[in-house]
């Protein structure tokens, strides 16, 4: 008999604690800043300025990636036979290797000069120049070059310093330096970070 009491009792007591909770009201929060993290870099939406902030990042309290700018330099010399205007093969690596550095720096234009020796007379020495900048150009436009990138100009025999036959071939030429610039983030450091011993 007693045991049926206490099972009578424990359900009944259930009921009144559940109907006794359902007339209480709680507090909502009310939710103002946006606490989210949707880019996962640390920051909160509410405080992030920088929304598309890439993974591995090291970042401000302002949850923006921290840049660094690296810049490389490549030069062309392509010299030319007398009175020609034809890009000797051997040259054709090195404007290869040009090519290949314009692609990894699209900003990048370029400004191949054209130059001649002293032989020969100035009008056709100036004409010679700019041809020889124009062969070099037509080369790296067939190579994938944009034209609106490549600017030439001739100087013809206006700065040729040599004078003995040999030391001349040194003034017919078309030389081009060029710097690239280009920017990646600062990797954040991690336990998995290695660094040169």
């Amino acid at each position: 008999m007693k045991s049926y009491l206490v099972v009578c009792l424990i359900p009944l007591l259930l009921v009144g604690c559940i109907s006794s909770d359902v007339d209480t009201e709680y507090p909502i929060a009310e939710q103002r800043a946006d606490l989210r993290d949707e880019d996962n870099d640390g920051v909160i939406n509410e405080r992030d300025t920088c929304t598309t902030t890439p993974g591995g990042a090291t970042i401000s309290n302002d949850g923006c990636e921290s840049f660094y700018q690296i810049d490389e330099k490549k030069l062309l010399k392509v010299l030319f036979e007398n009175d020609s205007t034809d890009v000797p093969a051997i040259f054709v690596s090195q404007i290869n290797e040009m090519v290949t550095f314009l692609a990894e720096y699209p900003e990048t234009e370029i400004e191949l000069q054209g130059f001649a020796s002293k032989p020969g007379n100035h009008e056709h020495n100036m004409w010679l120049s700019q041809e020889r900048a124009k062969a070099v150009q037509k080369m790296m436009i067939a190579k994938g070059v944009d034209a609106k990138r490549l600017t030439i100009v001739g100087f013809g025999d206006s700065q040729a310093e040599h004078d003995g036959e040999v030391d001349q071939a040194l003034d017919r030429k078309v030389v081009a330096t060029v710097i690239g610039f280009k920017g990646d983030v600062v990797k954040e450091w991690h336990i998995f970070t290695t660094r040169e011993k």
